[in-house]
């Protein structure tokens, strides 16, 4: 396969705030979607808050759950409900597949 059409290595930093809810949600989303449709083309870096601040600061993260994706460019940032995975796919620059029976 030639560099041309290789397929894209996806980067991407999920932040989240300890083992909330919510950031267990938006890990378990985040990672279906990985295995669901970048399956062994992405790097996926799990970043808590709380024990990284440092980090916070220079991606210059704001919220949690926030899902950053460095690669490929341009860089794209993902805030909030990580459960609409229409919106994730879409903004991941990923085809969402026709639902069966419609």
């Amino acid at each position: 396969m030639s560099q041309d059409t290789a397929p894209l290595h996806y980067l991407l930093s999920l932040y989240i705030s300890g083992s909330t809810p919510n950031s267990v949600r938006a890990l378990v989303s985040i990672r279906d979607i990985c295995e669901t449709h970048l399956p062994g083309r992405y790097q996926l870096e799990i970043i808590d808050i709380l024990q990284h601040p440092r980090k916070v600061a220079e991606d210059q993260v704001i919220a949690t759950p926030t899902l950053i994706r460095k690669s490929p460019l341009p860089v794209r940032r993902f805030i909030g409900d990580m459960s609409q995975k229409d919106r994730i796919l879409r903004g991941l620059g990923l085809s969402i597949a026709p639902s069966d029976g419609v």
